[in-house]
């Protein structure tokens, strides 16, 4: 057990002024730091002027398999970077050895993120998943929507999703991913979230990501018509927006993008229980738009943040992704629009991805942040912690001190 007590902790939209916790695996305790020393006395560690207790950061979409990218895509519009990507695809994945995956997540560690959603294609992250030290939502990618090899990539899926299921600890979590409406052939997509729904598994998809992907799924033309009729001999999207959202009815699932979702497909995302994952960044450097968070408020509709995968960002750090998201959208109220970002790597992340973290309260994991700020603390503490400089001093998974 350990009794910690700091200047401010910050969690769930409330500042609590010297405040401190007690903790094991999970929080025992949040109690004022007064009320802590006549207590626990000698036991209680005082983190001083400055220190504030945050809970630990979930990064709720990322691909690991690409970490060895740094200058090798093209951004700036969606075509490009997907040709770019599909170019460097087999150099890209043979210099990302178990090495470069782990150190991505020794990146995210060291940027506060004590839990996070892995979308895999291949498999070749499953191992160094498996050993970070992070909580890990595993998700295993569905793709193929040709009928003709349907069979063939249900299998490659299946063993990759069974691998993952065999490997057992604490905090990680074998899932299912479906890459997206217009990748995957409707048999293959019912299957996977048949098998999902029976063995209680997270899901997450990715939807409605770019201009191109809209005009496809419309009306089978724009920039996607000629890459899949090259590629893959298509003249037609393997779904309607409506019919893949269909599928989904009964299955809480975590869809990535979705910047081009109109009303109709909001509610029905709404209807079935569904979250949204923003990704500002990545959004931004692939010339895709920016994601309308009021829209999605007009719908009731959770968003988390995520930072996608090096082949679509710079770093894997969800302080960086907040600071993108403050200046991206100007019409939001910017205290309101910081708590709500907040919100988006903590409880919201938790509770979309069943994790029993994201807060800092009784029974919850403590997965907890110690940082030090060298600037008064006020109400304003979001924005402060999200735009000013600060140093992450300790992390804590389960009351245990990673770094």
């Amino acid at each position: 057990m350990q009794i910690l007590l700091s200047d401010a902790i910050f969690t769930n939209g409330t500042l609590y002024r010297n405040h401190g916790i007690v903790i094991d695996k999970t929080v025992l305790e949040v109690s004022p730091n007064d009320d802590l020393r006549s207590r626990y006395g000698e036991q209680c560690i005082e983190l001083g002027e400055g220190s504030v207790l945050l809970p630990g950061l979930i990064n709720a979409h990322v691909h690991l398999e690409f970490s060895a990218n740094r200058s090798s895509l093209t951004y700036g519009e969606f075509m490009p970077w997907l040709s770019s990507v599909i170019a460097s695809r087999d150099e890209l994945i043979n210099e990302c050895d178990d090495g470069c995956t782990t150190r991505a997540i020794d990146m995210m560690l060291s940027n506060g993120i004590t839990a996070f959603a892995a979308v895999s294609s291949y498999g070749f992250d499953l191992e160094p998943c498996f050993k970070a030290p992070q909580k890990v939502v595993f998700f295993n990618e569905l793709i193929g929507s040709d009928p003709i090899m349907a069979d063939a990539l249900y299998g490659n899926f299946q063993e990759r999703l069974f691998a993952s299921q065999e490997m057992k600890r604490d905090g990680f979590y074998p899932s299912v991913a479906i890459h997206s409406p217009y990748s995957v052939h409707r048999i293959l997509i019912q299957k996977a979230l048949k098998y999902a729904k029976s063995k209680e598994l997270r899901v997450t998809a990715h939807l409605l990501e770019s201009p191109a992907e809209r005009e496809w799924l419309d009306s089978n033309s724009g920039a996607f018509q000629p890459f899949f009729q090259n590629f893959l001999k298509q003249t037609q999207a393997a779904n309607t927006v409506k019919e893949f959202l269909t599928y989904f009815n009964g299955v809480p699932t975590l869809f990535t993008h979705a910047i081009q979702a109109n009303d109709d497909e909001l509610s029905a995302i709404k209807a079935g229980g569904h979250s949204i994952i923003h990704c500002p960044i990545s959004n931004r450097l692939l010339g895709n738009g920016v994601l309308d968070l009021q829209c999605l408020d007009a719908h009731s509709i959770p968003w988390l943040c995520g930072t996608d995968g090096l082949s679509s960002n710079y770093t894997l750090d969800l302080f960086e992704e907040m600071k993108a998201a403050l200046f991206m959208h100007p019409n939001d109220n910017l205290l309101s629009l910081a708590h709500r970002l907040w919100e988006s790597v903590t409880s919201n992340a938790a509770e979309a991805l069943r994790l029993n973290c994201g807060t800092i309260a009784p029974t919850y994991d403590a997965d907890i942040l110690i940082m030090r700020v060298n600037y008064p603390i006020n109400d304003q503490l979001p924005i402060h912690l999200i735009v000013q400089p600060h140093t992450i001093e300790s992390v804590y998974i389960q009351g245990e001190k990673i770094k």
